[in-house]
């Protein structure tokens, strides 16, 4: 299948297949006439790697889910190196949240100072 058929497939973007084949996370061979053909794999290897994303997981964080990439995600028992890989993951949005939570309570306290508390920020 072509790009575009696979992105209609898969729910991804033409661009993103192109980001995920570069990331080294899916593979196309190219037609004579240039085109990148997929097979018909490709479909559920996408839609995994589009779960793991929407887990806020990263490209890099993927590739430790190559093996499993082709099977069902979301029933299959994780491995040890996948709870890693996600536990440190959200490790890393626990400290950006954080860090995001700090600067909006300064930002909060000097709008109050600054205001003398007339203005309400927006929650």
């Amino acid at each position: 299948m072509q790009i575009g058929e696979l992105a209609r497939a898969s729910g991804a973007t033409a661009r993103a297949l192109r980001h995920y084949e570069q990331a080294g996370l899916i593979s196309s061979h190219r037609a004579p006439n240039g085109y990148r053909v997929y097979d018909e794999g490709a479909v559920v290897r996408v839609r995994n790697i589009r779960y793991l994303l929407a887990a806020g997981l990263t490209l890099d964080d993927a590739r430790v889910f190559l093996p499993c990439l082709d099977g069902d995600m979301t029933t299959a028992p994780p491995s040890d190196k996948g709870i890693q890989v996600a536990l440190e993951r959200l490790a890393v949005l626990n400290q950006r949240i954080a860090a995001q939570t700090a600067v909006r309570d300064r930002l909060q306290a000097a709008l109050r100072r600054a205001t003398g508390d007339r203005i309400r920020p927006v929650a």
